[in-house]
C-alpha cells in the first residue's frame, strides 16, 4: 500500500478541518506496535480525518512513524507539528437502507402562546409531536384518530 498524495491546497483544507479535533489515538513510549496501528486504522475508518499524539521526545522517530503510518494504512500525511500527527483517508460511503414499514419519527413545532393581557410578547414553546399524535389549533398535542372513510368509499374498496 502507498500513501495518498494530495495537492497543497487539498492538504490546507484538511489542516483547517483538523484544527478543532482532539487526538483520537495516543502512541506511548514503546512506539508504533501492531495494536496501535490497528486502532489508528479503525479510527481512520470511522472518522476519515484524525489526530494522533506521540508521547516520545525523538523528532526523527515521530517523523518516521508519521511516514510509516501513511504508507501502511494508505492514508495521506496532512500535518506534523510537535507531537501531533494528522492523517486523512477518504471514508467509504455508507449505504442507506430504506425500511418500508418504518413509521415517521417525532417532529418539532414552534407554538406561540399569546398572553391574556394585551401588551405582552407571546411565549414561544417547542413541542415534540410523535407519529401517532397531532397538533390542535390551540397548540395542544392530541392523539391522532384514524381517518374515517365515508360509507360510499368503504363500499368502493370492497
Amino acid at each position: 500500500m502507498s500513501a495518498i498524495i494530495l495537492t497543497p491546497s487539498q492538504r490546507k483544507v484538511h489542516r483547517a478541518n483538523a484544527h478543532h479535533l482532539t487526538p483520537v489515538v495516543m502512541i506511548g513510549q514503546e512506539g508504533l506496535s501492531a495494536s496501535v496501528t490497528k486502532e489508528i486504522n479503525a479510527a481512520l475508518n470511522a472518522h476519515g480525518l484524525i489526530k494522533i499524539r506521540v508521547h516520545g521526545d525523538d523528532r526523527a522517530a515521530r517523523e518516521q512513524m508519521f511516514l510509516t503510518l501513511a504508507e501502511e494504512l494508505s492514508a495521506a500525511p496532512i500535518q506534523h507539528i510537535g507531537k501531533l500527527l494528522v492523517l486523512w483517508r477518504p471514508t467509504a460511503e455508507k449505504e442507506k437502507s430504506v425500511d418500508e414499514d418504518r413509521k415517521p419519527g417525532p417532529r418539532e413545532f414552534k407554538v406561540l402562546k399569546y398572553s391574556k393581557r394585551g401588551g405582552q410578547r407571546p411565549e414561544v414553546r417547542t413541542v415534540k409531536v410523535l407519529g401517532n399524535q397531532r397538533l390542535s389549533a390551540g397548540g395542544q398535542v392530541k392523539r391522532a384518530k384514524p381517518k374515517l372513510k365515508s360509507v360510499k368509499k368503504r363500499n368502493l374498496d370492497n
